[in-house]
């Protein structure tokens, strides 16, 4: 059966009744590691489906299209990888920022490239950066779903896909992924505990469906997260006085075959599309949390 709370629209970044609102003042990006979890905290498969796959494609040169706090970003740095990294979110990004400075007598972080960007003008903003294009172009963490469908016919969402591709080098990767909406929508929930997530911080979160005109438009998550038993000195964020921390983002909720088609728009049919759920084969898992997919670009692709 499917879920049809419907929910009020508001302004994004503006607080509802009952729930702080941390995603204006940048409150989220104070606990977002103790969520996502640093690189020391994810999940093997995590790391090992990642860094696994992007050396036996052979990929140096990466584009973090989602930075955030640079969580993956400095995994990837860690492990040889060459990486620009860039971000909407100021926020997020000057934890990033500092990070780089902490580090920054070590040549794979003095070399760092971090940059502010939208990703409806990333190839513009970036081109002088991109050169022949990047082995790879990641976008990890449900990253893709905070870009909202302002006009109904997903025509930004097509845009940034369009970036992203032309970011790409021929035979290079996209690595892409999103939440399984399709669950969501269905059911009505969020697995608060999942294989992306520091989930033993995570107490609950709490879901809301926007249909409009019968369609689901839009999908909200109040998270809850206990930092009382995170060890401070293992992050130079300061966290919040209260133990439980909340916040709300919304997101656009990705159907999978929509999205799979988006891809193919964007890359061509005779680009390589490989599709994963929570870093497993489809057949080994039932109901996945995420789906992350893999794009090998065309040699012989040469985008419109």
């Amino acid at each position: 059966m499917a879920y049809n709370n419907t929910i009020t629209t508001r302004s994004l970044g503006t607080a509802s009744e009952g729930i702080k609102d941390q995603y204006a003042d940048g409150k989220a990006a104070k606990i977002w590691e103790i969520f996502v979890g640093d690189k020391n905290s994810r999940t093997q498969n995590y790391k090992n489906f990642l860094v696994g796959l992007l050396k036996r494609k052979g990929c140096k040169r990466i584009l973090d299209v989602a930075c955030g706090t640079g969580i993956d970003s400095i995994l990837l740095l860690e492990e040889g990888f060459e990486v620009v990294s860039v971000d909407a979110s100021d926020k997020m990004l000057k934890y990033a920022l500092k990070s780089r400075w902490n580090r920054r007598k070590e040549p794979a972080f003095d070399n760092w490239i971090i940059e502010e960007a939208n990703w409806l003008t990333l190839y513009d903003d970036i081109e002088h950066i991109v050169g022949n294009g990047f082995d790879a172009v990641i976008c990890l963490g449900n990253s893709f779903a905070h870009m909202l469908d302002n006009f109904g016919d997903q025509r930004e969402q097509k845009q940034a896909l369009r970036n992203f591709e032309k970011c790409v080098k021929p035979g290079g990767l996209l690595l892409i992924d999103h939440r399984n909406y399709d669950n969501i929508i269905d059911s009505g929930n969020t697995a608060s505990k999942c294989i992306y997530y520091n989930s033993e911080h995570t107490t609950d979160i709490k879901t809301s469906v926007l249909f409009v005109g019968g369609r689901p438009a839009l999908v909200t998550l109040d998270y809850l997260i206990d930092t009382s038993s995170h060890d401070d000195e293992k992050t130079d964020i300061i966290y919040p006085e209260d133990s439980i921390s909340e916040f709300r983002l919304s997101y656009y909720p990705h159907r999978l075959k929509v999205f799979t088609t988006m891809l193919m728009e964007a890359f061509g049919e005779n680009s390589d599309f490989k599709l994963y759920g929570d870093f497993k084969k489809l057949e080994e898992i039932e109901i996945p949390d995420f789906y992350i997919h893999v794009v090998e670009k065309s040699s012989t692709f040469f985008s419109s």
